[in-house]
């Protein structure tokens, strides 16, 4: 088989597995996982990690790979997920690309070419100080591409994004790229916005349901921070607020289902920018597009 790349993605709760394992098994594909919390052990109910019953005996790569307790770069997912692509085209199988973290998405296929910036605990300490909504609109001036796709309220990620800008002098994230050599199917699942926010809540009460605050408090009992929780962001950080005392159910669930929307918001911020996706509403669709990209 030549070599080719197909990539799944969409927002959250879209059904990027599910249509990503179908197409595997029409395809004789196996699939890479492009998900920035999908890659740490510990966190699979919270991160609607596929099960191995869900993968209908489909290899799937770059799941469990990082300890929660450290840190996990993009340019560590780049190095993973290329070495995957050419494990899996050495079979002679099709590798399909599967997430919703657009920027890891870029980071292969584009190869970006990630700056190596060592942490600069002064400017940390310095930049620690400020309020999250300080950071955000400090970020929003000199990297105003990076502000409309950053977590706003991720501390962590906000003092990371401006400690590159700073040291670097350039937007995140940087021009130099190194894309793939080989043909690229980019494959976005478009859902109405009525029909994703309801996928939404009842993945979220789905979530509870199977224990996701439970897996939160044994993330505590690994050594992990309740801000180090907080900063995996989304629902984590509702969920560690609450587990805390700090917010009362309600607030608990109303504001886990927010956070969850507006980040599928950001996602498609991110993803609306490139226009090589095709956007498909169901499997038929996808399934043409796959077919007509191989014969080429």
């Amino acid at each position: 088989m030549p070599k080719k790349l197909i990539v799944i993605l969409g927002p959250t709760a879209s059904g990027k597995s599910a249509l990503s394992v179908k197409l595997a098994k029409k395809f004789n594909g196996e699939i890479i996982s492009a998900d920035s919390r999908q890659v740490y052990k510990g966190m699979d109910i919270g991160t609607g990690k596929i099960t191995k019953k869900e993968m209908k005996g489909i290899p799937h790569y770059l799941l469990d790979v990082a300890s929660p307790n450290r840190k996990f770069t993009v340019a560590r997912y780049q190095k993973l997920a290329l070495r995957a692509i050419n494990k899996i085209l050495k079979r002679g199988k099709l590798p399909i690309l599967c997430g919703g973290t657009g920027f890891y998405i870029q980071a292969v296929i584009d190869g970006i070419i990630i700056p190596e910036v060592k942490p600069d605990w002064k400017l940390r300490k310095k930049l620690e100080q400020k309020t999250t909504k300080e950071l955000f609109n400090q970020l929003k001036k000199i990297d105003p591409k990076r502000a409309k796709t950053i977590e706003k309220k991720n501390k962590r990620r906000l003092i990371r994004a401006l400690e590159i800008v700073i040291k670097t002098k350039k937007p995140v994230p940087p021009l130099k790229r190194k894309p793939l050599p080989y043909p690229v199917l980019m494959i976005g699942i478009k859902k109405e916005k009525e029909e994703l926010k309801k996928l939404i809540k009842r993945r979220f009460f789905k979530w509870l349901k199977k224990g996701f605050l439970k897996e939160v408090l044994k993330l505590r009992k690994l050594g992990l921070s309740w801000q180090k929780i907080e900063e995996f962001g989304i629902h984590y950080r509702t969920a560690a607020q609450y587990l805390q005392r700090k917010i009362t159910d309600r607030e608990f669930i109303e504001n886990s289902i927010i956070e969850l929307k507006n980040y599928t918001k950001r996602q498609m911020t991110w993803f609306k920018c490139d226009k090589r996706i095709h956007w498909v509403k169901n499997y038929l669709k996808a399934e043409k597009l796959v077919k007509e990209f191989i014969k080429k």
